[in-house]
Order: C-alpha cells, then structure tokens, then sequence
C-alpha cells in the first residue's frame, strides 16, 4: 500500500488585504499576477518587488479586474503552505527564499553581509521542488 498525495495548499492558510503600490498612476500587479509572489513595497502596499527583497506572500485575488475602474486591492496568502513559481537559483528542500522581482521566487542568499539591520532577507522553507519551474513552501 503505498501513502496517498496530500494537499497541503490549505494548511495554516492566512491571507491579509492590502493596497497595491502604484508607479506613474498604474498598479505594479494585473490580473495576470495572480499565483505569483509579491513582497511589501510601502506602507500597506504590495507590489512584485526588486530584485531579493523579502517574500511577503502568494497573491490570491485582485478586488477588480484590469478592465473595471476603480481602487482595487490585493488579496495576499501570508501563512501556511503555499506554491509559487521559481528561478535561478533553484532553492533546495529545506532552504529558504527571496523574490526576484518578476512574481518568481528563489533561493536566499547565503546569511551575512546581504543581511539588513531588521534582520534576515529569507522567508520560508522549500518543503517541495518541481524541477525548476514551481516550488511549494511553508510561509511563517
């Protein structure tokens, strides 16, 4: 008898709704941004981020859709287990990650002088790796 597959997707699931950071009058996320990870861009705002900044969560929902006028918000899952798209550097189980500034996220660099002063730029532990395209971790 072998063990049955397990959706962990809803585990410790936790989401909070912020605001959208906004450059030159257009929202940083599009309906097309939705299963991708996001981090904190300003207060109460979220956006794809630079470039290692620290991983806030999974976007989940957009109270609007690109074609509705209006001030949409961001649904963003912050807890629990949650699958996000990756690349280079593909983390291993175990590791932990960063953004990279295009929705993906990858593994954190190595602890040290990347550190800032509030403390460590990784979030998350890599609990799966499905080749090089998607990674499912514990947010927390």
């Amino acid at each position: 008898m072998s063990v049955r597959d397990q959706n962990l997707q809803t585990v410790g699931f936790l989401a909070a709704t912020f605001k959208i950071h906004q450059t030159a009058g257009e929202d940083d996320l599009r309906d097309d941004d939705v299963g991708k990870a996001v981090t904190i861009t300003g207060d109460y705002e979220v956006g794809p981020g630079s470039d290692g900044d620290i991983l806030l969560g999974k976007l989940i929902s957009l109270s609007l859709t690109d074609a509705d006028n209006g001030k949409r918000v961001a649904t963003v899952q912050i807890g629990g287990i949650c699958t996000l798209p990756v690349v280079s550097t593909v983390p291993s189980v175990g590791d932990r990650v960063v953004v990279n500034g295009s929705g993906s996220v990858k593994q954190a660099p190595a602890l040290g002088g990347d550190d800032p002063a509030g403390g460590n730029v990784a979030r998350g532990t890599v609990v799966d790796v499905n080749g090089t395209s998607e990674v499912t971790l514990i947010i927390g």
